[in-house]
């Protein structure tokens, strides 16, 4: 062999050897990513388990501070605000009744013709109407005068479908979606503004006089019946439907709770016992917390960096506002600590709710071979091209991990509710407890369809097979809409007219 081909060979095998070592640091190096990312995800998932006994620790924790919160003003996280809805809706209701519903940049006016028990809703119509921006931040009367201005105009479109007893007045029923301190059906004064508006002559006034004055500088004669929040409208359109509906829970963006309450089993009520019994409780259960809460560091990061700080602790684990974000905050920690989508950090990873609830419930739901829904997301929202199926993998079992926790959660506090009012059990006393109905409202519990069908399972996993028999989780919707104009009528000042 020539001293040129021994140089040659001797050169071959040198790079065949580095190659060999390039080769062996590249897996040692892979291999060692997806250890860490292994870890990380071992660490989320121990933080964030829901053992079934943990999970009745924390309905126990629910009703403890409802009752406390139903003792006094301020004795609870949970403000268990008295509704004033003490007539819930039978089915019996008849006649013509509106509703206004106001809880964001829009507003929908409603009417609706009820027909008794045989007929029930027998038409209904709605409108929706966006607010100018400047209407917002601007003066009280001009926001009221615009909203009573659109109410006005459908008012005069009413149909031949729609009839009004003669001489009587028209009622509508008013859904306002922002802190107010009501003090009777139809009165409450605004705490404060929230989602963009702001107007500060507005705060401290009763909003039900506010809307009233307006419609009257329309030369409209109609009187505001009732003023709820849309958790409240969606216990009375279940109840409209379905007699043994005892709560609603809204599970969207946002989640709250409200149920009907033992009249006498209020402490902190003053007035008067009304006639039914009974009383609609306002739970507010998104500011709900407790020590058996599974909080991550995620978590911790999340509240501290948000616009209200240690408030609103169980929303900020179980609803559609967050649920996308703890995924995109899980998915930037791997990007960081394990290179899960290799040598850089995607830029548009690092941007606060740049990953929506929706997207996480696509990316979940993705059932195809090479998870080609989880990869065309990465790619449009994150700027994360041609992702290999193992970190596809990974991020559909993060979602799982955050989404699961969530629904188990939700369960958790309707079992919470269900162990105040003593239907947590098949029997009570020696008796059979009677059926119960939870209505359920909201896009997350609606679409994500995972989300839903685990919160019925661990449901009936915390129940028992037995117990969870005689209680239905039903999905309710438009309680904002329907809900408030029933409520006027439920609460109608010809009622005792119709009933004597």
């Amino acid at each position: 062999m020539g001293k040129a081909a021994v140089t040659t060979a001797v050169v071959c095998a040198a790079a065949a050897c580095a190659v060999a070592a390039l080769v062996v640091r590249y897996r040692m190096r892979s291999s060692g990513r997806w250890a860490r990312v292994a870890a990380l995800l071992k660490e989320l998932e121990e933080r964030c388990a829901t053992p079934v006994g943990k999970l009745r620790q924390v309905a126990d924790a629910m009703a403890v501070e409802m009752h406390a919160g139903l003792a006094s003003e301020g004795g609870s996280k949970l403000k268990m605000l008295i509704s004033y809805v003490n007539n819930l809706p039978t089915g019996e209701e008849t006649g013509l009744f509106y509703a206004l519903d106001l809880g964001g940049t829009n507003f929908r006016v409603l009417r609706v013709q009820l027909g008794g028990k045989e007929r029930h809703v027998l038409k209904q119509e709605f409108e929706e109407v966006s607010i100018p921006p400047l209407l917002m931040v601007g003066g009280s009367d001009e926001l009221f005068d615009f909203i009573a201005s659109a109410l006005a105009k459908f008012v005069a479109s009413e149909g031949e479908d729609f009839h009004l007893p003669v001489g009587r007045q028209r009622e509508i029923g008013f859904t306002f979606s922002f802190p107010v301190r009501q003090t009777s059906i139809a009165s409450g004064t605004l705490i404060k503004w929230t989602k963009g508006f702001n107007i500060d002559e507005t705060v401290g006034e009763d909003v039900v006089a506010e809307l009233t004055r307006a419609i009257e500088r329309q030369g409209l004669d109609m009187r505001v019946s009732a003023l709820i929040n849309d958790t409240v409208g969606t216990l009375a359109g279940g109840r409209y439907h379905d007699n043994d509906v005892v709560a609603a829970v809204i599970l969207g963006t946002g989640t709250n709770a409200a149920y009907v309450e033992r009249a006498h089993a209020i402490p902190k009520w003053h007035g008067l016992l009304p006639k039914s019994g009974e009383m609609v409780i306002n739970m507010e259960w998104g500011n709900f917390r407790s020590s058996h809460l599974p909080l991550t560091d995620y978590d911790q990061a999340l509240d501290n960096e948000s616009l209200n700080p240690s408030e609103q602790i169980f929303e900020k684990l179980i609803s559609g506002m967050y649920l996308g974000e703890i995924l995109r905050r899980v998915l930037l920690q791997l990007a960081k600590e394990a290179s899960l989508f290799g040598d850089y950090v995607p830029p548009k990873l690092e941007i606060p709710f740049m990953l929506r609830t929706p997207v996480m419930s696509a990316m979940h739901h993705d059932t195809s071979p090479d998870l080609k829904v989880v990869g065309a997301k990465l790619k449009d929202l994150l700027g994360i091209p041609n992702t290999s199926l193992k970190a596809r993998k990974v991020v559909v079992q993060i979602c799982d991990i955050v989404a699961r926790r969530g629904a188990r959660l939700a369960a958790a506090g309707v079992a919470g509710i269900l162990k105040k009012v003593g239907r947590d059990t098949a029997v009570k006393g020696g008796e059979s407890v009677p059926r119960t109905v939870v209505a359920m409202d909201g896009g997350l519990y609606e679409h994500y369809t995972i989300f839903r069908e685990c919160l019925q399972a661990t449901f009936e996993e915390m129940l028992g097979a037995e117990a969870a028999a005689s209680v239905v989780i039903k999905l309710a919707n438009d309680g904002s809409g329907i809900g408030a104009a029933l409520l006027a009528a439920s609460h109608s000042q010809y009622r005792e007219l119709e009933q004597s």
